[in-house]
């Protein structure tokens, strides 16, 4: 999705990527952030936001993206196993012009498993430089 701001579409559909729950992450992750916690449940929700987060960032590293505002409406609907395949995906829902150089862009977040079945999603409102 690389494009400046006026050319972003409402309801435009932009893939982030996909990221496996690696085992051996997962375990690693457990034992450094979530002790406690049972890998057979699969990964714990921090995990989750943490996958989304690195498809996000890694996403937007070629947009016109200036800054994150906010990140809202966190909402994790299960915990996949270790070798899921998780896909992450952003819709726009709403946009808004702030001046001349730049304007705010509210999207969802969705992680769909590899059932299609929804993981975790969120809003977040972010600026975007215009041409």
């Amino acid at each position: 999705m690389p494009a400046p701001f006026d050319d972003i579409q409402i309801g435009q559909v932009v893939s982030l990527g996909a990221a496996a729950v690696e085992p051996g992450t997962l375990l690693a992750f457990v034992t450094a952030f979530a002790p406690g916690w049972a890998v057979e449940r699969g990964a714990p929700d921090a995990m989750v936001y943490a996958i989304w987060a690195k498809l996000d960032a890694i996403a937007h590293t070629d947009w016109p993206q200036t800054k994150r505002l906010g990140v809202d409406a966190l909402r994790w609907v299960r915990n996949p196993p270790a070798g899921e395949l998780l896909r992450g995906r952003m819709t726009v829902m709403a946009k808004d012009p702030v001046g001349e150089g730049k304007g705010i862009i509210i999207a969802q977040h969705d992680l769909l498993d590899e059932a299609g079945r929804l993981v975790f999603s969120c809003l977040t409102r972010s600026v975007f430089a215009r041409a």
